[in-house]
């Protein structure tokens, strides 16, 4: 039986997780060809879209991580069978993504005297803020897409996501390469096409999804076309927990940024060597986002239905099924290092640089605990234990930042002493994650249950009947 279970979990886990991890390979080739075509402009022009593009995701991630959670709130009313508010969720989040964009806006020229204040060349401060600013426009595109993912994430229905985000890579990299070149009689916008190229990306992914969302199945099993309207009972359950996770992402990414701009200051070849490193850093690392996803679907799920056996073994078939692909990359990084970094460095630059090469190797030694990290984060989102999961994330990351910053600015190691630490911080991040999600405190979190009381009753068992005094939404 207890075979059954688990071949069950996987079954579950694998229709969810199978297009997610797709879509998220979509992104992350969409990233990945991004760097490549500029690659052939420069290392300073390489350098530059890690630096820009790692930026504009810095500073438009307090909000991404926060209406992203509509992911685990709509899968715990599903889990429910309260339909009718998985619509209503992905509304709210809807409305916080039209707020947060002049926000957003508001911060960019704030970017600049961040990029200076690294102790960055002026040229590679030039290059970053083109990127940056240019990209920073279509983040709207960004935020919907991934309100509007939400809802399918945490009913299970990634398929739509995966179609969605295929197209927009089919978009993105031809746009990238007659805007970045100047082929086709388009003008040779360089960093400026790369980043106009992924807005293009974006918004096809957006206005695929809203089509989806509408359509006459959705409206009819989860009233989309009736879930505008502002409801406050909703809005608070995403914001008391959706906070905490915009939080962590932000100062998360903030404390990782800061970690990659230090690096540039070593100058161009490192910050060109880095990049490489994290560009094929991503090919392990975002696919398995789409594993951690299909984790927080389900455990949201289970725990929304009391299924508390059902969500742990939804969680430890992730981090299995995780490992088998993180296992390849390691093998594939440690034997083809020298070959992945080639295609970054032009024949006539002589070949690839023997850092980018060290580099790539040494990441071969976190990336299993990198993808344990996702699962277990995953996990613990998805049954709404946010606010430890911020409270250590946030704190192992600047720990780490600290640590580093200080090493490169005060005592001046060189690079390869500065990712071993970087690598070393990975590896306790996973192993606290694990630690957390073996100790059971995430049993107890369940997102519908822990909002206003005026908004809930508990019945007899486990789990909270919920009530509202709002009007509910009729076929």
């Amino acid at each position: 039986m207890a075979f059954l279970s688990k071949n069950t979990t996987l079954k579950k886990l694998l229709v969810i997780a199978v297009p997610m991890v797709i879509s998220q390979a979509s992104d992350t080739i969409m990233l990945f060809v991004d760097r490549l075509f500029l690659s052939r402009l420069g290392e300073e022009y390489l350098a530059a879209s890690m630096s820009g593009g790692l930026t504009q995701f810095m500073v438009s991630s307090f909000f991404i991580g926060t209406i992203g959670y509509v992911t685990a709130v709509v899968a715990q009313y599903f889990g429910a069978g309260k339909k009718e508010k998985c619509a209503e969720a992905v509304f709210q989040a809807g409305l916080l993504s039209c707020l947060c964009y002049p926000v957003i806006l508001a911060m960019a020229p704030l970017v600049r005297l961040f990029f200076s204040a690294t102790g960055q060349s002026v040229m590679q401060v030039e290059l970053a803020y083109t990127y940056f600013q240019t990209l920073i426009f279509g983040v709207i595109f960004l935020i919907l897409r991934n309100a509007l993912a939400g809802f399918f994430i945490g009913i299970g229905r990634t398929t739509m996501v995966m179609i969605a985000n295929t197209a927009g890579m089919l978009v993105n990299i031809p746009a990238n390469y007659l805007l970045i070149y100047g082929k086709m009689g388009f003008p040779a916008f360089g960093l400026r096409g790369a980043a106009i190229g992924t807005i293009c990306g974006n918004a096809v992914i957006f206005i695929i999804l809203i089509s989806f969302y509408f359509r006459k199945k959705n409206r009819d099993e989860f009233f989309t076309h009736k879930a505008a309207g502002f409801r406050p009972a909703i809005l608070r359950t995403l914001l008391k927990f959706g906070v905490p996770a915009g939080v962590e992402m932000f100062l998360n990414v903030a404390a990782f940024n800061l970690f990659v701009q230090t690096m540039h200051t070593y100058g161009t070849k490192v910050a060109a060597a880095v990049t490489v490193a994290f560009n094929w850093d991503v090919v392990s690392f975002l696919p398995m986002l789409g594993m951690g996803h299909a984790v927080t679907s389900l455990v949201g799920q289970n725990v929304g239905s009391c299924n508390i056996d059902e969500a742990e073994r939804s969680t430890y078939t992730g981090l299995h099924t995780a490992w088998v692909y993180s296992a390849t990359m390691v093998f594939v990084f440690v034997i083809f290092a020298k070959t992945l970094a080639s295609l970054f460095y032009p024949e006539d630059s002589g070949g690839p640089d023997e850092l980018a090469v060290l580099m790539l190797r040494l990441a071969s030694i976190y990336i299993l605990a990198d993808s344990a990290q996702i699962v277990f984060v995953g996990a613990l989102r998805g049954a709404g234990d946010t606010r430890w999961v911020m409270t250590a994330s946030v704190a192992l990351h600047w720990g780490f930042s600290v640590i580093v910053i200080f090493l490169i600015r005060v005592i001046h190691v060189d690079p390869v002493t500065a990712w071993l630490v970087f690598i070393g911080f990975v590896v306790v991040l996973g192993i606290t994650m694990f630690l957390r999600f073996r100790g059971g405190k995430w049993t107890d979190k369940s997102i519908i249950a822990a909002g206003d009381h005026s908004d809930y009753r508990y019945s007899s068992g486990a789990c909270p009947e919920i009530v509202t005094d709002e009007p509910v939404n009729d076929a």
